[in-house]
């Protein structure tokens, strides 16, 4: 009986071992929004734990650098822009694209009709605000190319480090901000500003796009197969929150606002984001979440790009896999 007892104890303990939900840590790159809808969505609906996952969302903000605190072991997995993610690898920490959520960028310079600014010709002599902690990048890459001097004066430009809102624009203390198709633009349209008003340069439209949202891992956590399979599962479950939430936008949008324990989102604007992020999917919800190589080379070669000075100054290897996607898409 002693031994029918421990032979019964000991296969509950596998069993409650197997069905013990796998912990992964997701931190994202901004606070909660329409932005991450797949992800909190993936969380709400119990997509995550249909996959065996308990995942920790954590959200950022202006202060968080995800690649810093995936490096200092807070993060299994971050949502980061290529640009920053390949300055920090350039950097040494050695992060690695596993999955490229927004298949488009969304960023844009956009500048007020009355500043005179009409083309990016016009660029010179102008004050444009742009983004820090990772998000310059793209910028200082595009005026690169430009041959435009960010050190101000007549023949370049001065840069104003924009905080996370569009006061400089509303306050004409610049010529043209940093915005975002779902985010940003719409502030201003918000604030009382009119299309009509605003001039509007897409980053995409420029022949300067790089990728942003993507999600990323470590190459030590991908050298684990164990760590391999719970990531592809993540990522399973994620591009199921992502199509859910395409599909189901309005719901989606409330279970964004549930995450928001600030407070600092509005049903309106976040509607208006989740329609907007909507588009930078992809169209063929098969091909969600691949890195195509040719985007991931024009990215490199946007920061390469000489004539100022290079995000990265040489040419990354190993900074993308398709394994993890491989194995989700099993």
């Amino acid at each position: 009986m002693r031994r029918l007892l421990l032979a019964t104890a000991a296969l509950l303990g596998l069993i409650g071992h197997a069905s013990a939900a796998d912990k992964l840590t997701l931190q994202l790159k901004w606070v909660p929004q329409a932005q991450f809808a797949g992800y909190y969505v993936a969380a709400a609906k119990g997509f995550y734990a249909e996959a065996g996952l308990d995942v920790a969302i954590k959200p950022g903000g202006p202060d968080i650098s995800p690649a810093q605190v995936i490096a200092g072991g807070g993060a299994d997995v971050i949502v980061d822009w290529m640009p920053s993610a390949l300055a920090a690898r350039e950097k040494g920490v050695k992060l690695v694209n596993i999955a490229q959520i927004f298949e488009t960028s969304g960023m844009q310079l956009t500048c007020r009709k009355d500043s005179g600014v009409t083309s990016p010709a016009q660029f010179k002599g102008k004050t444009l605000g742009v983004w820090f902690s990772g998000n310059e990048y793209p910028f200082l890459s595009w005026m690169s190319k430009l041959k435009l001097p960010i050190s101000g004066g007549p023949d370049g430009v001065t840069v104003l480090k924009q905080g996370f809102n569009v006061d400089p624009l509303l306050q004409k203390q610049a010529a043209c901000i940093s915005t975002m198709t779902y985010n940003e633009y719409w502030q201003l349209i918000e604030a009382g500003m009119k299309p009509d008003q605003l001039q509007v340069f897409r980053y995409e439209d420029q022949g300067v796009a790089t990728l942003e949202d993507g999600l990323y891992t470590t190459e030590g956590k991908l050298a684990d197969p164990a760590m391999v399979a719970t990531l592809a599962r993540f990522l399973q479950a994620s591009l199921k929150g992502w199509q859910y939430a395409g599909a189901h936008q309005d719901e989606a949008v409330r279970i964004v606002l549930s995450n928001d324990t600030a407070g600092a989102q509005t049903a309106a604007h976040q509607k208006r984001m989740m329609g907007e992020v909507a588009k930078l999917l992809g169209a063929d919800p098969k091909r969600m979440g691949y890195l195509e190589p040719a985007a991931y080379e024009r990215t490199v070669s946007e920061l390469m790009s000489s004539g100022g000075d290079p995000v990265i100054t040489k040419r990354p290897e190993g900074a993308w896999s398709h394994a993890v996607f491989d194995a989700a898409s099993r």
